[in-house]
């Protein structure tokens, strides 16, 4: 394939960036964060959240905002599908699609900073052309049915719509295939599993097939408009492969009606009563302009990605969900990218659970909270909705919802507890996950980062008694990054477990980290920062067994920087192994199996942590905060000053390797009294 080189240059105005891993203090007015002087926010911005290029073609991708002109590094998930150069030169490679992030470094005037966008890239046309035959490839997972080369196709039919002359048909020996200008019907009587390849145009028409054995849908250069309603219309209840080749697009219009006929479903612009097995190598893009409710696309039986097709959906402001598989939805590979902007909406949602194993996906959800006629109560938005459990074993995930009373992820409902009697547990295993969420409370639905389980209560404010709560997460792997402006950036209503990864989560309104249960850290790198509540907290035990904990809480008492539910008899155990650095105070009664300490440090740079002999590890202080509470392994002193030529864990807040430098700094018991904003307070004792 032909190669493109494009170079990014410099904007001095853009839209906000999809991703950001800002430092604690980012996006704040320099002093004004309760007396803590903040590090200017770079806030790296391109001027789109995705973008299509295509190979041999010129392409004006996006650009990036970069105002106070800092040192910015450049990478791409995918290299396989486009590089970038150190100075921002974009070279092509082949279809597929890939996140494009932008970064700068803190230092003593700004702030860490990142952006990112997804490009995707596609051929020129018939570069990813279909190419006739009845078999394909494996996509990915030969061992299980939904790998379409398990399945062998009798025949092929191909229909071909245009605005001209209306839609034809070739290979239908089997008098299958009905058509009415470009209005198209399949009515497969014989039980043939075939595969149907749809090309060509029209604004006026749609793809309906009925059928009793799986089928494929070739998706090979068609574009259909239906004014009324769905423009694929599957009423198939047998696995359904649509194969993505080329540059498709399917719309409804904001008139469409949706007629039913009968007691069929019709429920969005790509609707299907079966499973949905997504492949290929093209790009699909699917508008959803319709007022009455219909999501882009949707099936009554479960949705999974392979392979590499990039899927874009965008569903209106009177439009119903994104991307929505009854059953469950498993992003196997592939990209997925989910506009939504309808009040209540969900980017991507399942009565069951959603499973992101590979690929490169992107939410944005822009709704806010409405009367729910269904539940009979006030309800938001969520970036992925899983009714069970939200796990990610590998690939991306970048979900932003600016709408008030948003959640970015939301899994875990009482209705599905209540009928299976369980939840399973969520859990993070590998993979980059991304959330953003900025929108406010409103009619008591908050806002939050990532949300798992539910809790009912008896009561309200502060006399509200907990009856009931489920929902735990196990984060054992991957990089998670959250950053909410007015929730919870993190919680668990049942236990919260760290067993490895890096977890970076940041409020600037409520608990970075919180947990109905025990809030439990046998390992991975964790990073908690809050400015209007606790840093880390728990509504059982908090129990920090191992790992590296930096906990900052700048707000003042009664918060603290790592607390437990002392109120109920619970406790905040720092056990042997375990390495913190807090800042805040720590909850009154706790207990200590290593010796917990008082350090002074250097604001805004590296300092560390050392048993006498080697660097136990460095932590990148916020800008002004200089006083630390300390405890670790063996420590014996800390370290001022410290250079890192290792790998930076959460964003640049950890390391481990590569310490060297720095001046000895004498540390001394921690009294439970500490340094913060405008003077001191007690640490919760």
């Amino acid at each position: 394939m032909k190669k493109i080189i494009l170079i990014l240059t410099a904007m001095t105005l853009a839209i906000a960036a999809c991703e950001k891993d800002d430092y604690p203090f980012s996006g704040d007015t320099p002093g004004e964060q309760n007396g803590v002087s903040n590090l200017k926010d770079p806030a790296l911005a391109w001027s789109s959240d995705s973008f299509e290029a295509t190979i041999g073609l010129e392409n004006s991708f996006p650009v990036l905002t970069n105002a106070y002109n800092v040192s910015v590094s450049y990478e791409s998930s995918q290299p396989e599908v486009a590089t970038i150069s150190s100075s921002g030169v974009i070279t092509l490679i082949s279809s597929g699609s890939t996140l494009i992030k932008a970064s700068s470094a803190a230092n003593e005037t700004y702030s860490a900073s990142s952006a990112s966008y997804l490009l995707t890239v596609v051929g020129t046309s018939g570069d990813d052309a279909y190419d006739g035959a009845l078999s394909f490839a494996s996509t990915g997972d030969p061992s299980s049915d939904d790998d379409i080369s398990n399945t062998t196709f009798k025949g092929k039919i191909t229909i071909k719509f245009s605005d001209t002359g209306g839609a034809t048909v070739t290979g239908d020996s089997y008098n299958y295939v009905s058509v009415d200008g470009n209005n198209v019907t399949v009515n497969n009587t014989g039980g043939e599993v075939l595969i149907y390849e749809l090309t060509g145009t029209t604004s006026n028409g749609f793809f309906k097939i009925y059928g009793a054995k799986k089928q494929a849908i070739v998706l090979n250069g068609v574009s259909i408009t239906n004014p009324a309603g769905a423009a694929i219309n599957n009423q198939n209840k047998k696995r359904t492969f649509i194969v993505v080749s080329g540059t498709n697009t399917l719309s409804d219009s904001e008139s469409a009606a949706y007629t039913t006929e009968g007691e069929e479903d019709l429920k969005a612009v790509l609707f299907s009563e079966a499973q949905l097995i997504f492949s290929g190598s093209g790009l699909l893009t699917v508008n959803a302009l319709n007022k009455q409710d219909k999501s882009a696309i949707a099936t009554d039986d479960y949705i999974r990605m392979m392979n590499s097709p990039t899927i874009k959906v965008n569903s209106g402001s009177g439009a119903g969900h994104g991307f929505k598989g009854k059953d469950y939805v498993q992003l196997s590979s592939g990209s997925l990218v989910v506009s939504t902007a309808a009040a209540l909406k969900k980017g991507i949602t399942t009565d069951d659970y959603v499973l992101v194993e590979g690929g490169t996906h992107m939410v944005t959800v822009t709704g806010g909270v409405a009367w729910d006629e269904e539940d009979s109560e006030y309800s938001g938005t969520a970036g992925v909705k899983a009714d069970n459990y939200f796990a990610m074993t590998g690939g991306s995930l970048t979900i932003k919802n600016t709408g008030n009373g948003g959640k970015g992820i939301n899994a875990g409902s009482y209705d599905f507890d209540e009928e299976n009697h369980t939840l399973s547990d969520s859990y993070i295993s590998g993979g980059t996950l991304s959330v953003t969420t900025t929108g406010r409370e409103v009619n008591d639905v908050s806002a939050k980062g990532i949300k798992i389980g539910w809790v009912t209560k008896e009561g309200s404010g502060d006399r509200a008694k907990v009856t009931g709560n489920a929902g735990n997460l196990i984060i054992s792997g991957g990089t998670v990054t959250v950053n909410s402006s007015y929730g919870e950036g993190l919680e668990a209503k049942g236990d919260l477990t760290f067993d490895g990864g890096e977890t970076y989560v940041s409020s600037t309104s409520e608990d970075a980290i919180n947990s109905q249960g025990d809030l439990t850290v046998n390992n991975g790198f964790i990073y908690a920062f809050s400015s209007g509540n606790d840093a880390m907290d728990s509504n059982g035990n908090t129990i920090l067994n191992g790992g590296y904990v930096m906990a900052i809480c700048t707000k003042g008492t009664p918060e603290v920087a790592i607390d437990a539910n002392t109120e109920d008899g619970k406790k905040l155990y720092i056990n042997s192994g375990a390495t913190v650095v807090a800042y805040g105070g720590l909850e009154r009664g706790y207990s200590a199996s290593q010796s917990v300490y008082s350090m002074s440090g250097t604001a805004g740079s590296w300092n560390a942590l050392f048993d006498g002999k080697s660097f136990i590890a460095a932590f990148k202080a916020p800008s002004n905060i200089s006083s630390f509470i300390v405890s670790a392994p063996s420590l014996s002193s800390g370290y001022k000053g410290v250079s890192v030529s290792g790998k930076e864990k959460c964003g640049g807040i950890w390391a481990v390797d590569g310490i060297s430098g720095g001046s000895a700094v004498s540390i001394s018991n921690y009294s439970g009294v500490d340094s913060g904003p405008g003077g001191g307070w007690p640490g919760r004792w």
